[in-house]
């Protein structure tokens, strides 16, 4: 059965844009369809604008975020390579399993998790390393790394950004920053059904990719050659009715303005936190860093982690998450991303959570 009332408030997908899911009952078209052509031209233009970024190989990976981090990895990592990879969370840690399993060399730059990675660390860590990978809002814990500071400093290797739950949320400006290749997800800031990998490739990156990467699915010259231009080669049938959607909602947040939705994510992260204090509760992720989409509060002493999440779920149809790694059962992540954005909802929560902790 599929809830439609419910106020999706966890790390993973949250309630899309009314424009996206429209996007997905549209009548379907050929992968092939001039129309379609076009509308894709279109929706990877849109997110050169939403990502800053003038990078021609732009564009939506057929896949999950995960499927974006893969791409990244498969197309500039082989056998050998020196990868440092900035782990401060769940996805830092998934970082060093895709390098590993490339074949890279990973040196780890560890940060407890709740605290942000140190730039000067990661960039000290190896002399020379081919990419330097971390990601921009861990989604594990709601900490803002300094993707920024890391690429001023980055010497001749690549920077490699996560920035999944931070697109559409939160300022991302790979051309200013110097960002060599980054990718992300539709579920979270974007508004959009989990399935597409919005992704940005430099021209840094294309130059020093592998050939012919591990997977033949995400190699991204493959790829690009179907995605832009005029002289486009087949490679996979595109999912149609997920970069229709895409389309839709990259539509909506152009039209809000990316520096609109910045401001609502930051008031409704600012009133969502305040009334976490206020009711009592402990803020997790470290002072400064804090991401205003994904808040992290300490599960109080003696409270019951997953019958809490489970009653607001049953009685308000308020989802939030749970920890995970070594916080399960100890912190709640609770999303306030995309569409559902709103005071609205950061009202409806406070209130369904303080009566939930006074039962």
């Amino acid at each position: 059965m599929v809830v439609t009332d419910r106020v999706l408030m966890g790390p993973g997908p949250c309630n899309p844009y009314p424009e996206a899911t429209a996007g997905l009952t549209r009548p379907m078209l050929g992968h092939l369809d001039p129309e379609f052509l076009a509308l894709l031209d279109e929706t990877c233009e849109n997110l050169r604008t939403v990502w800053g970024t003038a990078n021609a190989l732009t564009l939506p990976v057929s896949g999950t975020g995960s499927a974006g981090m893969e791409a990244a990895f498969v197309n500039t990592v082989g056998p050998g390579d020196v990868v440092v990879v900035g782990v401060n969370g769940l996805f830092g840690e998934r970082m060093c399993d895709v390098a590993g399993r490339c074949g890279a060399e990973v040196v780890r730059v560890d940060a407890p998790w709740g605290q942000p990675l140190d730039p000067e660390a990661v960039l000290s860590a190896h002399p020379a390393p081919k990419v330097i990978a971390l990601v921009h809002a861990e989604t594990s814990t709601g900490v803002r790394n300094d993707v920024a500071a890391v690429a001023a400093g980055k010497g001749d290797a690549l920077v490699l950004a996560d920035c999944v739950t931070s697109l559409g949320g939160i300022p991302v400006a790979i051309d200013d920053w110097d960002v060599d290749l980054a990718y992300s997800g539709t579920q979270k800031c974007l508004g959009v059904s989990p399935g597409l990998a919005p992704f940005t490739l430099g021209p840094r990156a294309w130059e020093r990719r592998i050939p012919t990467p591990q997977s033949w699915y995400l190699d991204l010259g493959m790829i690009g050659a179907y995605t832009s231009g005029t002289a486009r080669k087949y490679h996979h049938t595109a999912p149609i009715a997920m970069i229709t959607s895409l389309h839709a909602a990259l539509g909506a947040l152009l039209d809000e303005g990316l520096q609109g939705s910045w401001d609502r994510h930051a008031e409704c992260g600012a009133a969502l936190q305040d009334g976490l204090e206020k009711l009592g509760f402990e803020l997790w992720a470290a002072a400064g860093y804090r991401l205003p989409q994904l808040t992290t509060v300490l599960v109080p002493d003696g409270v019951d982690d997953a019958a809490v999440r489970r009653a607001l779920l049953t009685r308000y149809g308020i989802e939030i998450g749970g920890g995970v790694g070594p916080w399960a059962g100890k912190v709640w992540r609770i999303g306030c991303m995309g569409h559902t954005a709103r005071l609205r909802n950061v009202t409806l929560l406070l209130a369904a959570l303080s009566e939930t902790l006074s039962r």
